[in-house]
């Protein structure tokens, strides 16, 4: 037996592969073979056997490490173990209204998931308005950057009232365009009032309702896009404008050759970003609409919560949420080879 082998199997507090080496082999075979409250303390019992050994290894050699130790615990506490959490679930018949205990269903809640029409028609209403909403901002966004790239009076004013919405949140701005497109006395119906005669209900028709979404959602992060377009913007270097000016370059061609450039990397991390919390748009739908008229504005994100909340289908909510992780994961990989791409073209 070789040096390296007589030390993995060697009994004491510092040998953290063979910890982790018995958890990977302990764990799933308590979960196969024992109730699932015994399997949920072996469990437990072999992470923290895993973080004593990395203590004890780190004393006195990665001083560092032990002192962000308590930081990664309780990310590890509260962020990572919910997320393997609810990941086991996933493979588990459990409901949380109910005091039966977990069952295991292997992969049959993705099958369901995956075959469900409700699911693919929910993401088809959560794509139209990821398109919508995205692109919205996007232009706005770019124009307002263009905007306030120029130096102007009361500039500094008036790029405070633009920024403004982001610092709401969700409730406040959700409230506001809730009475904003109220029928009754709602500002945009008084308007209408006024040309027709007759009120105006934005949020009776399917088209409404998406065009409401979007303008509520557009309103709250243009002024995102805005800033990191703007960041670029004012970081050309001036004599380039100068030497253009003195060539005669049109207008297009100023932007195109000197401007774009400056521009393009945050753009494309704006379109990321933006992207993202598009897709998994849930407070601005719930408030205006919550799904309505009908089913016609419910989103991806508001469906896994009736499932998950109103349903109490806990199980069939978590291989759905889990799908959604995958596709946002995918999508973000692909911006980045994309990005990596381009930058090895330049």
């Amino acid at each position: 037996m070789s040096v390296q082998s007589s030390a993995f199997f060697t009994l004491r507090w510092s040998n953290w592969p063979l910890a982790v080496a018995a958890a990977v082999v302990l764990v799933p075979l308590a979960i196969a073979t024992l109730p699932t409250t015994v399997a949920f303390w072996i469990a437990g019992l072999a992470v923290a056997l895993i973080a004593l050994t990395l203590v004890v290894r780190a004393a006195g050699r990665h001083t560092g490490g032990l002192l962000v130790a308590p930081a990664l615990a309780v990310l590890f506490v509260m962020n990572i173990f919910p997320l393997l959490w609810s990941f086991g679930l996933s493979f588990f018949n459990y409901r949380a209204n109910r005091m039966a205990p977990p069952t295991f269903a292997g992969l049959d809640y993705y099958e369901r998931v995956m075959t469900d029409p409700t699911v693919w028609d929910r993401l088809h209403t959560t794509a139209i308005i990821v398109v919508l909403t995205v692109a919205t901002q996007m232009i706005v966004g770019f124009l307002l950057a263009l905007l306030f790239a120029r130096e102007f009076p009361l500039r500094r004013y008036l790029l405070i009232l633009v920024l403004t919405p982001m610092m709401l949140s969700y409730v406040a701005m959700g409230a506001f365009f809730r009475y904003y497109y109220e029928p009754t006395f709602g500002l945009l119906s008084q308007m209408v009032l006024l040309f027709t005669g007759q009120r105006f209900v934005l949020l009776q028709s399917t088209a409404g309702a998406m065009a409401g979404i979007v303008f509520a959602d557009a309103w709250m992060w243009s002024p995102f896009v805005m800033l990191l377009v703007l960041s670029g913007l004012v970081s050309v270097p001036k004599y380039l404008y100068e030497a253009a000016a003195i060539d005669r370059v049109t207008a297009w061609r100023r932007f195109w050759a000197i401007t774009f450039p400056y521009i393009r990397g945050l753009l494309m991390l704006a379109l990321l970003f933006r992207t993202i919390e598009a897709f998994k748009l849930f407070d601005i739908v719930f408030l205006l609409t919550e799904g309505g008229p009908g089913s016609s504005t419910e989103t991806i994100a508001i469906y896994v919560y009736r499932i998950a909340f109103q349903y109490f289908r806990t199980s069939e909510s978590t291989a759905l949420a889990y799908i959604l992780l995958f596709t946002v994961i995918v999508l973000t990989n692909l911006y980045l080879y994309f990005a990596r791409q381009r930058a090895r073209e330049t």
